[in-house]
Formats: C-alpha cells, structure tokens, sequence
C-alpha cells in the first residue's frame, strides 16, 4: 500500500491512456472518465460544457461521469485538480471496437489499395487507437501507452484496414465522427479474449485458469511446468535439457529414435501445442545419379519463424520472417547418389511454428526434374522459450487482461469482429466458446444489445485439399454462423474473396463494406438485410433435394451471369457426398446428383477453400456456407487444452 501511494502521490493528474487528444468518445450517451491522481483530492472535469466532480480514493483512481453530448467537435477536455490536464481536438461520434486476429489487425498500408488509399484526401473525422499488445495473467488497470491518430494523407497506412473501409462506408451515410479502438492481435485464439469469469464457466478452460499465477513474472515458471510434461511425452526418451545439438545437422542416420511431423503444417496440430522455442526437422532424400549431378534449388515452403539449413552437413542458408518463401540454391557436388540429408533448424518465436504453406513449395528442383519433400520428416525439440511474461495464446483470459477488460467503462457504439483462424483445429467448440465471449463483451461493457458484427472466414488452403464431409474452416465457419441465433449479431460473409496461398487476403475493402451494410441494417439505415439469401427450409423429393431461401434480395442468380452454378453436394442415407448439379428457381435451389439416386442431406460451400462456390442474392452477397444435416463433426472431441 505505500508504494501504491508514493506513486500516485507522483500521479498529480492523469487521465487513463484510452483517453487522448484527438479521441473520439461516444455520442447520445453518458460519457465516462477515468483515471489517476493524488490521493484524496477533489477534481472538476470539463467537456464541452458538460462538467463533473470526481473524489480521488485512497488507491489513487478516480472515475466521473458526464451527461450524454449529440456528435460534433472539436471539443476540449479539462480536468482541473492539483495539477490541470487539458486535451484538445476531442470529437463526439460512433466508437467501434475492433477485435480479433491478424486479418483484423492488417494494415492498410498492406491491402491491395493501400497505397492509393494512403496517399489519397481523407476525412479528419475518422481516428484510430490502435491498443498495444499486451498479455497479462491479471485484469489490468489501464492499457499499455497509445496515441490516437487522425485520418490524414500518408497517416492511416497503419490504421487496421477493415476498420477503415467499414468507418469511410459509415461516414459516408451518418457523416458523424468514427472512432476505432484496435485490440486486435495476429493469431489469437479466441479463448484469450474471454473474462476470467466467463473462461470459469467453460469446464474445459476453466482448469487452466484456476492454474494462473497471481503475477506475470511467475508465468514463465508455469508455463515450463505445463509444457515439459508435453514435450517428454511427445519425444519419449529423449532428454531436453542440456542437450548438445551441434551433430544433428550431419549427413548421417542420427534421427532414427526421432518422432515425426507432417510437413507443410504447423507443429501445434501435431502435438507440440504451444510450444515456441527451436525445433529441428530431418529428412532422408534417396536421389538418382542424374538427380544428384549438378546445382540445385531447395524449396522449403516458408517457416515460421526464423530457419538454418543444412544439405548433407554443410549449411546453405536461413532466414526469418513467417510468411517468406524459402528457397536456397545448392552448388553441383553437394547432393550425392543415393542417401542425402536435409536439416533444417526452425525457431518460432511465437504463435505456430514449422514449414508451413504449400506442398508443392515443398521439393527439391534437380537437374533431373522436381522430388517432393512434403511428407514425413524426422523431428526433435532443442529448446524451448520460457518468455519473461505471458503472450495471448498461453493461456484463456490473458489478452483480454490486457486489452480488453481496462477499458471497461467506456460507451461504444458496438464491435466489429474478424477471428477463428487460430481455432480451426477444434471448430465445433468454438460455436459455444463464441457466443459465450459476445454474451461476455456485451456484460463488461453493460449493453446488453450492444451490436457485435463478424467477418465468416476467408477461402483458404489449396483446392486439391477440399473434402465436403470434414475440414477445420468449413466447421468453423459453421460455428461462426451459429452465433446469429444471438440478437443484434450480423455475419459478413467473405468465401468469395480469399487467397488460396495467404491466411491474409488483401481485398479487406469489400470486407470493411459488408460490415458496414450490416450495421447500417441494425441502425435503421438500410432497409434489405445485408447477411446474403438464409436458408429456411429443405425437402427432399425422390431424386431431388430442394432449398428454399429468404432475404435474396430480387431472387438467387450466379456471381457471374451464365456461369454454371458451383459449391453443391448431396448425399444418401449412406453419408456419401457428391457434387451436385444445381437449377436456380427464383428463392429456390433444386439439387440432384445421378451418383446419388435419393439425397436426403446438401451441403454448400462446406470445404476449406469455398472460392468456387459462386450462388448470390440479387445484391450480390454470397450465399453463405450451409448444411441441412446435423451428422457428427470432424472436430466434435477437439477441445482446448487436448
């Protein structure tokens, strides 16, 4: 408690760091403040004509609350004790809050109109606070140092690029100020977000909670206590510490009592979850005499995050950098005929970890044609790292700890939402998960209809891969949709726009938009719904299976006038799925397969890349991925923690 007072006895005046000149606060509601001082003073606080009194407690925080204030600005904020803070250029309007992981995070500096965008006049009515990362196994009193940024030529490239399109799209209807609040951060699960009350409520969360250390400096310590059990058990009988690695880039039969990882693919499906630190991958390549004569180009897909290479003992590169193509040219002598051996050091410093991205991207280019590298490789843990402090995906609750829960208080006009990338391995529990995390956001910041609106993930993967009857994206966009059973939630769906090789897609505009046509909807600012046609009802007729659909706006056409409708499967009583032909008939959609003489189930767009589905309303939206049976998940067992 005495340094708790020497310090704030230092504080004088300040107002906490989500408060800021250029700010954007909410209008048409009552406006809180809050924030440090010396202890048991009075203050005066002042905006806009609207003033309070605030009392300064024995911990040193103080709190006021102003009357509500119609949209408008520039205004100035004064709050007057011991010492006088004042911040200029505060703006009344809509505060959105942004949520979720690196597709939300990006930069619009990074999209496929970034530079356009960024250099082209804007709206000083929009600004951007974009939240510091910050993990924390405690609720935090105040967010880590930030600036809010007014939207000017050459300022926003780093403003997130979704909330940008979604803020320029609802000034051009309101023309009233926006201000985003950031909090996202790049491959977060969604468990991280979750109150320490809300995760308690999840059984399966709920254990690793109860397991937290009372400060982050302990974590380190658990984690490690958490996590060599699991590396034990993964590469049985090979020890961890003080191992000596400086063989195991030799061009010999060393790895023989070595597990095994699936490459491309991140480590963390592959039992390694959570596991950040240096992994070594081997493998054996058998080459011909002609493959082995002259140079070489190796091809290791990309790694996550940093890579050494070796080729038969000598080393021929290495770099970092998640999302690089690796690629190393190979001098004529180094490969021989017969056995070679390839050893590639791999440090992930944070979220997955491994060769990752195409299989294709995975070979070694000879002079006598392409040997494929994807497949089984040898691997073993060198070390692992024992951060100083916790990172979001260590545990549920830590990044809300951090981001989320100080700011707690503040009036925002709802959330925008763009996540589950890093929960596609465990797709079915996320339907639960995240209608729990919109219930528990709506309860922190005490609206309980606050508006919570969510991008359905992007195509991705290689097509080669699809399969209708059991893939992680399609189940989670699955688990997403199922959130709309919730009032005043709305879907953006965005199968129609993303990259077969990039996680990232660079088209964040139209994602931005139809995240504005769904607020727009709720506001009263649109009339036709903006989720794309909904599914209704479904009938099988002998060897017909009929889909009946309403909010298509005109009626059901392809993206693409002509083009032969795509996406469709329908099975028998077998449970074996087959592409479907499709006729469109004004709000219906009548199915049928000759594979299948009496479908009794259809399923759309259900596979990891759904780029070719190509069924829209009149509006243009895509349909949305659907199935009319409710057969077990793939993913049903998959739970956090195992």
């Amino acid at each position: 408690m005495l340094a708790l007072l020497a310090a704030t006895a230092q504080a004088e005046v300040r107002l906490s760091e989500v408060f800021g000149e250029h700010m954007v606060l909410q209008r048409d509601r009552p406006l809180n403040l809050w924030g440090q001082a010396t202890p048991g003073q009075t203050l005066t606080v002042d905006l806009a004509g609207r003033k309070a009194t605030a009392r300064v407690g024995a911990d040193g925080r103080w709190r006021a609350q102003l009357a509500a204030l119609p949209a408008g600005g520039p205004h100035r904020l004064v709050v007057t004790g011991d010492k006088t803070v004042v911040l200029n250029d505060i703006l009344i309007g809509d505060v959105w809050l942004l949520g979720g992981q690196s597709n939300m995070e990006w930069v619009l500096a990074d999209t496929d109109t970034g530079p356009q965008e960024v250099a082209s006049p804007q709206n000083a009515q929009l600004r951007h606070l974009r939240v510091p990362h910050r993990a924390s196994v405690k609720v935090e009193a105040d967010i880590a140092p930030a600036s809010w940024v007014v939207a000017e030529p050459g300022s926003v490239g780093g403003f997130s690029a979704v909330g940008y399109h979604f803020a320029k799209q609802m000034q051009a209807v309101q023309g009233v100020p926006i201000g985003l609040i950031n909090t996202a951060w790049g491959g977060s699960m969604l468990e991280t977000w979750m109150s320490r009350e809300a995760a308690l409520r999840d059984p399966d969360l709920a254990p690793f909670v109860n397991k937290l250390p009372a400060e982050n400096a302990s974590f380190g310590a658990v984690l490690a206590q958490r996590m060599l059990p699991r590396i034990a058990a993964w590469q049985p009988g090979l020890p961890l510490d003080g191992v000596d690695a400086s063989g195991w880039s030799a061009a010999a039969d060393i790895d023989g009592k070595w597990p095994t990882l699936k490459a491309p693919g991140n480590w963390e499906g592959q039992g390694l979850y959570d596991v950040d630190g240096v992994v070594w991958m081997r493998k054996r390549v058998e080459l011909t005499a002609a493959q082995a004569a002259g140079a070489a180009t190796l091809h290791l897909a990309k790694v996550d995050d940093c890579d050494e290479v070796w080729v038969n003992g000598q080393k021929v590169g290495g770099q970092c950098g998640w999302e690089l193509p690796r690629r190393y040219t190979l001098p004529a002598g180094l490969l021989k005929a017969g056995a070679n051996w390839i050893a590639v050091r791999v440090t992930d410093n944070a979220g997955g970890g491994g060769i990752h991205g195409e299989a294709a991207d995975l070979r070694l280019d000879t002079a006598a044609g392409a040997v494929s590298l994807a497949g089984t490789w040898r691997a073993r843990v060198e070390k692992i790292a024992m951060p100083a402090g916790p990172v979001a995906n260590d545990a549920p609750t830590l990044g809300h700890n951090g981001l989320v829960a100080p700011l707690q208080g503040l009036s925002v006009k709802g959330v925008l939402w763009y996540q589950g990338e890093e929960n596609a391995g465990r797709a079915a529990a996320y339907a639960d998960g995240f209608k729990r995390l919109i219930q528990d956001w709506r309860a922190q910041f005490a609206d309980p209809k606050l508006p919570f609106f969510f991008v359905q993930l992007a195509s991705w993967l290689p097509m080669a891969d699809n399969r209708p009857d059991g893939n992680g994206w399609a189940e989670l966009r699955a688990s997403q949709a199922a959130a709309l059973s919730l009032p005043h939630t709305g879907m953006a769906t965005a199968i129609d726009i993303g990259d077969t090789v990039d996680i990232h897609p660079r088209n964040k505009r139209t994602v931005g938009q139809r995240l504005a046509g769904l607020a727009m909807h709720e506001l009263g600012l649109r009339a036709a719904p903006a989720t794309g046609p909904r599914l209704v009802g479904q009938q099988a007729r002998g060897a017909e299976f009929e889909l009946r659909f309403d909010t298509t706006v005109g009626g059901l056409r392809t993206a693409r006038s002509g083009e032969p409708v795509r996406g469709f499967y329908v099975a028998g009583a077998d449970r074996r799925w087959q592409p479907a032909e499709a006729r469109l008939d004004g709000d219906r959609i009548v199915l049928r397969s000759p594979a299948v003489p009496a479908p009794v189930a259809a399923r759309y767009a259900w596979v990891n890349n759904a780029s070719e589905a190509n069924v829209v309303g009149g509006d243009g939206l895509p349909l949305p991925p659907l199935r009319t049976d409710d057969w077990p998940l793939e993913s049903a067992n998959r739970r956090y923690g195992r």
